[in-house]
């Protein structure tokens, strides 16, 4: 004897608006909130942060990159990033800012998660390669969380959905 859903039925015999469907249609929310304050966040606290957009200082984003430089396990991109610390501290804040407000509003979601997730894997390659236990660091996990919305997007409460209604309606 097996175990699970019987076929036989309609969804609608089946329990198919019970809140289970609910709670699998809506799973991915709480992900996508999460990790657009996240994103939002963390791009604001740079941008805000009058220490961190500076080539060398406590705080700097040059002091930064030039402690984890030898540590981690794409030095030549430390160093691409150590042409220019103020650039690439305003790329990775306005990246997280776009990432986080994309992802919010379920605009771009499938891209808004591809930069999330590439924005977290050049973290974790630079900045966070040396924690130890590998656990320890923070941005690998960050980097796993936004596949799930790179694969399924946002396909309720967002704009894409809106636009993919109105466009299966024929209203542009």
């Amino acid at each position: 004897m097996t175990h699970g859903r019987r076929t036989d039925v309609s969804p609608s015999q089946q329990g198919g608006g019970g809140w289970r469907d609910s709670a699998a249609r809506y799973a991915l929310l709480p992900l996508r909130i999460f990790l657009g304050v996240t994103f939002v966040y963390a791009g604001l606290d740079k941008l805000t942060d009058s220490a961190f957009m500076k080539d060398g200082g406590a705080g700097s984003v040059g002091d930064m990159m030039r402690a984890v430089r030898d540590s981690s396990a794409l030095p030549a991109l430390v160093d691409l990033a150590l042409k220019n610390p103020p650039g690439f501290g305003y790329a990775i804040a306005l990246g997280e800012l776009a990432v986080g407000v994309g992802v919010l509003l379920g605009l771009l979601t499938r891209l808004a998660a591809l930069g999330g997730a590439l924005i977290s894997l050049s973290l974790w390659l630079t900045v966070s390669w040396a924690s130890d236990p590998y656990y320890y660091g923070n941005d690998l996990p960050y980097m796993f969380c936004w596949v799930p919305l790179v694969l399924a997007g946002a396909p309720f409460w967002s704009l894409d959905a809106v636009i993919g209604n109105r466009r299966r309606r024929g209203v542009y």
